[in-house]
């Protein structure tokens, strides 16, 4: 009889919010992935504002005597959250169990499984594909004080523009950083872009995704993409996120977290 062990629990970290369609979102994404790998077991934990939180998951996880985990942040760039938030909060998970082993896996952006989820959501707001050459996007993210993941925004956009044909590309943020999205789409007025669209680089709704929706009609932008959501690029992303963690562990690249 061919017996293998089975594969790690994958624990998606989410960061929880008060708006409902935020847990709704993750939801739904959770279960594309379970469909796209069936057998997986998926679990949802939160760092704050909904229920179940990341510690109660993993304890009952240990309690189950599942001995293995990937921890997947649901976060598009490597911020405090990724560097030092959920670390932090792993650890002390793995220091009460210590028969349950936690790997953190990387965040999931940059990646063009991403920005192609980008360019259908704008097709589905209703930018033709014709229209590249005339449109220029704002790259619209939540935003973050980490210089590092403002600079990752800052050459995804770069990127985007050289790989797709966009007429621009600019990158504008809901928070911490600077420029907001009103003001990245009135810039492209200024430098005569014919047509603005905005493109939330965010999974879920919610307060800051709502401030992104807010700044493109304040300055009328001609499209408004959807956010990310349950896109099937997305759940794709984060089985490969899952894979590479789960290979990297086994090579001894990617060490469990210990208190």
């Amino acid at each position: 009889m061919d017996i293998r062990p089975a594969s790690p629990t994958l624990v998606v970290v989410a960061h929880g919010s008060r708006d409902p369609r935020h847990a709704a979102t993750v939801s739904a994404l959770c279960a594309r992935v379970r469909a796209l790998r069936p057998g997986l077991r998926v679990e949802v934990g939160h760092l704050d504002f909904n229920a179940p939180r990341v510690p109660r998951v993993l304890e009952r996880l240990s309690a189950e005597g599942v001995g293995d985990v990937v921890a997947l942040p649901l976060l598009l760039t490597r911020a405090f959250h990724a560097k030092a938030d959920i670390p932090s909060v792993l650890r002390e998970a793995a220091a009460r169990l210590p028969l349950l082993t936690v790997r953190q896996a990387e965040v999931l952006g940059p990646s063009p499984l991403l920005t192609g989820a980008l360019e259908r959501r704008l097709a589905e707001a209703g930018l033709r594909p014709g229209d590249r050459r005339s449109t220029g996007v704002v790259l619209a993210s939540a935003g973050s004080s980490d210089p590092e993941a403002i600079a990752v925004i800052a050459e995804i956009a770069r990127e985007w523009r050289r790989t797709a044909g966009w007429c621009a590309v600019r990158p504008a943020f809901a928070s911490a950083s600077l420029p907001r999205t009103a003001d990245a789409v009135r810039a492209l007025r200024a430098e005569g872009v014919h047509r603005v669209a905005v493109a939330p680089y965010v999974i879920a709704p919610g307060r800051l995704p709502d401030r992104i929706a807010a700044g493109a009609r304040e300055a009328r932008a001609d499209v408004l993409a959807p956010v990310l959501g349950a896109a099937p690029e997305l759940a794709r992303l984060m089985l490969r996120r899952y894979d590479q963690s789960v290979l990297a562990g086994a090579r001894g690249e990617v060490p469990a977290l210990i208190a």
